[in-house]
């Protein structure tokens, strides 16, 4: 699976949704600049974000139309707005990554492992000059409580391991997955659904593939 997963990160591998995000990915990654030390990871990411509205201009994935009339909620991480019935909006400034490629792998991860709830990337949008990444994922109504129990028992057949509370980590793949409270998972008609997930890749996520050249 870990090879299956480096094939999709790097747009070997098609996915769900996945073409927009993989081509952003490698243009970002092929752009990057090389450091050492964490003192560089802001202006690093100042200067990827100037690469990706670059991107975002040549390839006319700026938005500018949005309808903030129906906000629904936010976190640290997203603004969350209804799209319609069937679909919300989520608005996110990649906060809780040192860099947007890493934002960008998180939504190919989530759609990997949840296709049900996959992230749809319509485009970006900018408010109080900070960039957003627009994408689209489907309205889950909710019919029960999400058991927490239940969310690690699944997790656990999976191959993740819980680490502390919410936090969980996969040993085999070196995946990092966090944050899954009842909110950023919810239930409908027993069945859980994954609406917000932290993905993180370890350097052991990437070991097999620097080995191999």
């Amino acid at each position: 699976m870990r090879y299956e997963l480096q094939n999709v990160l790097s747009g070997k591998s098609e996915i769900r949704f996945g073409a927009t995000i993989q081509s952003i990915t490698s243009y970002l990654k092929n752009g990057e600049a090389t450091s050492s030390g964490v003192e560089n990871a802001k202006h690093l990411k100042s200067e990827e974000t100037e690469r990706l509205e670059n991107f975002i201009f040549r390839n006319k994935l700026w938005i500018e139309e949005i309808d903030f009339t129906q906000y629904v909620s936010e976190g640290a991480e997203q603004k969350v707005y209804l799209k319609d019935a069937e679909y919300v909006l989520k608005l996110n400034d990649s906060i809780y990554y040192t860099s947007w490629k890493d934002y960008f792998y998180n939504l190919l991860l989530h759609n990997y492992f949840f296709p049900d709830t996959a992230y749809e990337l319509i485009g970006f949008t900018k408010e109080n000059e900070i960039l957003y990444c627009v994408v689209q994922q489907a309205y889950v109504s909710v019919t029960n409580n999400t058991n927490l129990e239940e969310v690690k028992l699944f997790l656990t057949l999976n191959g993740f391991k819980n680490s502390r509370n919410n936090d969980y980590y996969n040993p085999k793949l070196g995946i990092i997955l966090e944050d899954l409270h009842d909110e950023n998972v919810l239930t409908r008609n027993e069945v859980l659904y994954f609406i917000d997930t932290v993905f993180y890749l370890t350097e052991d996520f990437w070991k097999h593939e620097k080995e191999n050249g």
